[in-house]
C-alpha cells in the first residue's frame, strides 16, 4: 500500500469497487436471458477471484518493482487479459447472445461509479500520488459521464425522452472521455512510456487498492459502452 495515504482513501476506492462489481452482477442478474441470469454467480465468483489475484500482484510489489520493464508488468498481467476478454465476447457467438441479453438500462447505470472514482483521483493528487492531470481539475472529465448517467437512464431509457441516436452519441461522447484518462494514466505512470508528470508520476495504480482501477473497473466501464453501443446499433439495424 502507498505509505501515509490516509485509509479512508483507500477504503472508498475498496468500496467503490465492490459497488462496481455488485452493479455488474445486478445488470446480469436483471438480464432478458434466464440462460445468462443463471451465469451470475458463476461470474461473480471468477471476479472476486481476479480481485484477489490483482491484490496478491501487488501486495508482492510486482507491479511497482522494475517499472522499466515493457511491456509494463500491469499492462501485461492485469489490462490485457481483461481487453482480451472483452475481445472474445465481442467476437463469439455465445459472447454476442450474452452481450445483447443484458438490459440497456442497467448497462448504462454501471457509469455511476465514475463519480466516486473521479473524487479518489482528486485525493490522491493532493496526496503525491497521481498527478493533477489525472483530475477533474486537470484534463480528466470523465466524472461528466457518471453525473449524466442517471439523467440518460430516467430520460432516455425509462421516460423515453431521449432518442436512440442521443443515448448513441452520449456513449461515445463517454467512451472518448474514458479513452482520455486511460491514456493519460498509463502515459503517466512510471515505465518505459512515460511521457507526462514526471515530477509527480501516477504511482497509485501500481499499488492496493488502486490497480483495481485499470484492471477491474476501467474494463467493466469500457465493456458496458461497448455492449450498450452494439445494442444501440442493432436497434437500428433491426427496424
Amino acid at each position: 500500500m502507498i505509505d501515509n495515504l490516509p485509509t479512508y482513501i483507500s477504503l472508498s476506492f475498496g468500496v467503490t469497487t465492490l459497488v462496481a462489481l455488485q452493479l455488474f452482477i445486478w445488470t446480469i442478474r436483471n438480464s432478458y436471458s434466464k440462460q445468462t441470469q443463471k451465469k451470475a454467480t458463476p461470474i461473480f465468483i471468477s471476479f472476486t477471484l481476479w480481485l484477489t489475484i490483482q491484490a496478491v500482484l501487488t501486495y508482492n510489489n510486482v507491479y511497482n518493482s522494475d517499472t522499466n520493464s515493457f511491456p509494463p508488468k500491469i499492462m501485461l498481467i492485469g489490462i490485457l487479459p481483461t481487453i482480451l476478454t472483452i475481445i472474445f465476447l465481442f467476437a463469439t457467438p455465445k459472447g454476442r447472445l450474452f452481450i445483447d441479453s443484458l438490459s440497456l438500462k442497467h448497462l448504462t447505470s454501471l457509469n455511476i461509479v465514475r463519480i466516486p472514482v473521479e473524487l479518489v483521483l482528486l485525493w490522491l493528487f493532493l496526496n503525491k500520488a497521481i498527478p493533477k492531470l489525472m483530475t477533474f481539475e486537470g484534463r480528466n472529465f470523465d466524472i461528466l459521464a457518471g453525473v449524466t448517467a442517471p439523467f440518460v437512464v430516467y430520460y432516455g431509457l425509462t421516460k423515453k425522452k431521449l432518442s436512440r441516436q442521443v443515448i448513441l452519441i452520449w456513449n461515445f461522447v463517454c467512451l472518448g472521455l474514458l479513452a482520455n484518462i486511460v491514456v493519460i494514466a498509463l502515459l503517466s505512470a512510471p515505465s518505459p512510456i512515460q511521457k507526462f508528470a514526471f515530477d509527480q508520476p501516477n504511482i497509485a495504480i501500481l499499488y492496493f487498492p488502486f490497480s483495481w482501477l485499470p484492471t477491474f473497473i476501467v474494463p467493466l466501464v469500457l465493456f458496458g459502452h461497448l455492449a450498450s453501443i452494439r445494442q444501440l446499433l442493432k436497434q437500428n439495424t433491426d427496424r
